[in-house]
């Protein structure tokens, strides 16, 4: 696997017959949401520099990289939530300068890494304050039905995910940016949330995916970009991340997250 490969910011050759097949279905599709040259931070310099990444409807393109490379920060920027040093974010192919709010509003549901629940608030009351139908909720995660009256507080780390999760489906939107997930989660927890964001996919979302997990997120993905310094080192398909796995764990990710 050679660093920063010609697939920076593309769908990369498929690992198999099966990954080549999904490719060309995938490069068929509309691109959702991309990053073209793009540079944001919090302060006087940039976080990342000079981001090339897309994603297209139907697909998981995850985000891996160490504590600090980069990836909430290009999550933020992609929602809109930070705006950008350099460079643009295209929503459906059009340059897109409009703030969080506006983006939610036209199909991009972002969950972000802190817990994103009301924990005063019950299950039915989350559900209604993302202005989601619960019945749709319920679709995603059929387990909550019997905690829709509990307090949110009271449900466990997994189940408080659930509700995050479930509430930014049930919008139905086009594009979901979604930061660590399984964070402190159980294994079993971890496996339920990834699964209903691949049958998301499957259904035609298009997925940006921080993880933690990079074996659980590889299952999943589609496509790779591994951040390192606010950079691309590298990008390519998930059968060739998982391919090359140790090399690519050695060379770009410490052994915390792995």
């Amino acid at each position: 696997m050679n660093e920063k490969t010609s697939r920076n910011g593309g769908a990369g050759d498929g690992g198999n017959a099966r990954d080549g097949a999904d490719r060309v279905r995938r490069e068929g599709r509309p691109v959702a949401l991309a990053a073209c040259g793009l540079s944001a931070g919090y302060g006087a310099g940039p976080v990342v520099r000079d981001l090339n990444l897309e994603v297209r409807a139907g697909e998981v393109v995850t985000l891996l990289g160490p504590n600090g490379a980069g990836k909430t920060t290009t999550l933020l920027a992609l929602a809109g939530a930070l705006v950008p040093m350099g460079g643009a974010v295209h929503v459906d192919g059009k340059i897109s300068r409009a703030p969080l709010h506006e983006r939610a509003r036209h199909g991009l549901s972002l969950v972000p890494e802190e817990r994103s629940v009301v924990m005063s608030l019950t299950v039915r009351q989350n559900l209604r304050v993302g202005r989601c139908d619960p019945d749709r909720a319920l679709e995603v995660f059929p387990e909550l039905a019997e905690h829709l009256d509990r307090r949110a507080g009271l449900l466990s780390g997994g189940q408080q995910q659930m509700v995050a999760l479930a509430r930014a489906l049930a919008r139905q939107p086009t594009v979901l940016l979604a930061d660590e997930l399984s964070l402190g989660l159980a294994p079993q927890a971890v496996q339920r949330l990834l699964g209903a964001v691949r049958a998301a996919a499957d259904a035609g979302l298009a997925v940006v995916l921080v993880e933690q997990h990079v074996r659980s997120a590889l299952a999943i993905a589609d496509r790779v970009y591994v951040l390192r310094h606010g950079t691309i080192a590298w990008s390519g398909t998930a059968a060739e991340a998982d391919a090359g796995r140790e090399h690519l764990l050695d060379a770009y990710l410490p052994l915390g997250v792995r």
